[in-house]
This record gives structure tokens, sequence and C-alpha cells, in this order.
């Protein structure tokens, strides 16, 4: 049995514990996003020797190939059923706007920089709450408008006042019109609003699990990004260049195992902390990742585009800590009223942000 002195310590040990899993969560899902994103933009826009790699949809296919291996690994080991837990044309719905979704960023990258493609994602606030008033008739608090008119003006600061374009338009026959690269983007987020739907919807009405949703879905997403690869032309010069240069094939597959272990961690951080902590986290993934890029490829950045990002994250912090503020008072109320299991919860919080 305890003794006393021990018993009055374990409350601070737990809670030390629980900080201590927190940070361990958030460096996580920091780091590998960051290794990520680097080799994101570094396949995409950077040469190989004297040669650049062009198929999206290859790296899209190795991606979806590593994530089902780990989602079997994973189901075999939690000692899931391996039989689809939900019909096969649901999965593949979903499958088919996350390859898409997927190709649609690599491709950005060959027509804007890295930085335009991480704030993209922060530009679709406005919209996204203008679109739940006109069809959900939504109600929004005055400190939602403002945040978003924050960020709102921040992007677009960032984009008028400075470079912005890739890369890769400094290579010979290279690169494009940045507007291309603004409507891939564009593109980008309504498929990736739209797998974030159907894997809530699939949660909703069939209750699978995460690591079956993640092996089905990535299975069919391998078998469609083969398809696609094979149908465009590229299979052939991608499995070539793939054998004429190693560090390509290094990149590649760090590329692929860093996705997938970032969404073993952000599927831990929701599970244990909610979306509040995965939210703040995101914010800073996007800061770091974006200073990072800068430093690594020596990127060249206005004094007003810096004011710009200093104005988009000031407003996401800012709501981030408002929002804890509002959760913190109304915590005690919240724990009297019946909850969903922490695996529910963990799973629907994980589809709504798109991690499978």
């Amino acid at each position: 049995m305890p003794s006393a002195p021990s018993a009055m310590l374990n409350p601070h040990f737990k809670d030390l514990a629980l900080l201590r899993r927190g940070v361990f969560y958030a460096l996580g899902i920091i780091v590998f996003l960051l290794i990520y994103g680097t080799l994101q933009e570094r396949i995409m826009t950077r040469p190989y020797g004297d040669q650049v790699f062009n198929s999206s949809i290859f790296l899209v296919l190795c991606n979806r190939a590593v994530a089902a291996i780990c989602a079997l690994c994973a189901v075999c080991w939690r000692r899931e059923p391996v039989t689809n837990g939900a019909p096969c044309w649901q999965y593949a719905l979903v499958s088919f706007s996350n390859v898409c979704a997927s190709v649609c960023q690599y491709e950005a990258l060959k027509y804007v920089s890295f930085a335009v493609q991480m704030l993209g994602k922060c530009f679709k606030m406005m919209p996204v709450m203008l679109w739940g008033m006109a069809i959900d008739g939504k109600r929004y608090s005055l400190t939602d408008w403002a945040v978003a008119a924050a960020v709102t003006a921040g992007v677009m600061q960032f984009l008028v006042k400075g470079p912005t374009g890739s890369y890769r338009q400094n290579l010979p026959g290279e690169g494009g019109p940045t507007g291309r690269g603004y409507l891939l983007l564009l593109a980008f987020l309504l498929l990736d609003g739209l797998t974030s739907t159907l894997q809530e919807k699939l949660f909703k009405e069939h209750r699978t699990t995460k690591f079956n949703q993640m092996l089905y879905t990535n299975i069919i997403s391998s078998l469609i990004s083969s398809v696609m690869l094979i149908a465009s032309g590229q299979a052939t010069s991608s499995v070539n260049f793939l054998l004429h240069h190693s560090d390509f094939a290094t990149d590649t597959a760090v590329l692929s195992a860093s996705a997938v272990a970032s969404q073993c961690f952000i599927y831990s951080q929701v599970q244990e902390f909610g979306a509040l902590a995965f939210a703040a986290t995101m914010n800073v993934r996007q800061v770091s990742s974006i200073i990072f890029s800068y430093v690594r490829f020596g990127h060249y950045i206005t004094s007003s585009q810096i004011v710009g990002l200093v104005l988009i994250f000031s407003a996401l912090f800012y709501k981030c800590l408002t929002s804890w503020t509002v959760s913190k008072s109304e915590k005690q109320r919240l724990v009297q009223e019946p909850k969903e299991a922490p695996e529910d919860s963990a799973e629907r919080n994980s589809a709504r942000y798109g991690l499978a």
C-alpha cells in the first residue's frame, strides 16, 4: 500500500506525465510534418542532377502504399477485424477525393511557393463562415469575424506584397503562371474539405475504426493512384527516375514515412488532448515550416510579407487562446453531460481534420 507522502505526490506525477505526453505528441507532429513539408518542396521544385521530377501522382502512390502497410500492421496489432467496416464504394469516394486533393497540393508547388501553399489553408476561414451562414444558418461571434478578417487580410498582404512564385520557375523550360498554382490550391481546398466530410460521414453511419478506415482508404487510394499513373503515361519514367537517382529514392521513402508517422502522432494527440490542442499545434507547425523553408532554401521575403505572416498567426493564436478560455470555463458543465467514447471522439475529430 503506498505511503501517505507517495499518495499525495501521485496527482503531481500524473500531471507531469500528462504534460510530457502532450509535449511529445506536439513535437512529433511538428517535426514529422516539418520533414514532410521540406521534402515536398525539395522533390517538386529542385532538380536531381540536371533533371526535375514531374509526377505528383507517383508520390501520392508511394505515400498511400506505405500508409496501407502501416494501417494493416496496426489493425493486426490491435486485433481489429480486417474486413471492411463500410461499403467499398464509400471508401472509394473518400479515396478518390483524397488522391485528387493530394495531386493538386503537389502540383501547386510547381507554380507557387511553399509558403503560399501553407497559407492557402488559412485563407478558407472566411468562405467557410459565409457558406455556413448561407446553408446552415450558423451564427458567428464578433471575435470569429475579426479573426477571419485578420487572417484573410494577412494572406492578401503576403500574396500582393512580394514574390510568391515557385523556385521551379527559375529553371529552364520549367514552371508556369502563378495563377495556375492558385487554381490548384483552390481545387485542393475544395477536395480536402470534401474528403473530411466523407470521412466523418463514414464514422457516423458505420462506426468504422480509425485504422480500418485508413487501411481500406489507402488500399483503394493505391489502386486509384496506380491506374492514374499508368493512364498518365508517367509510370515508366517515374520508376526510371527512382532507379537512377538514389537521393530521390531516399527522399521519397522518408516523405512517405514522415506522412504516416505524423498521422499516428495526430491521432494520439486528438484522442488524449482534443481538437483544440491539435489546432494550436498545427499553428506552430505552419509557422515553423514556413520559417524553415525560407532558411533552408534561401527564399526572398519582403518586410510587408513578414507583417502579413505576423498578422495571420497572431490572429490564429488569439483564436486558440480564446477558445481555450471558453473551453476551460465550460469544463464543469461538460463533464456532467453524457459524452461519446474517447475512441469515437478521436476518430471523428481526426476525420474532421482530414487525417486519414
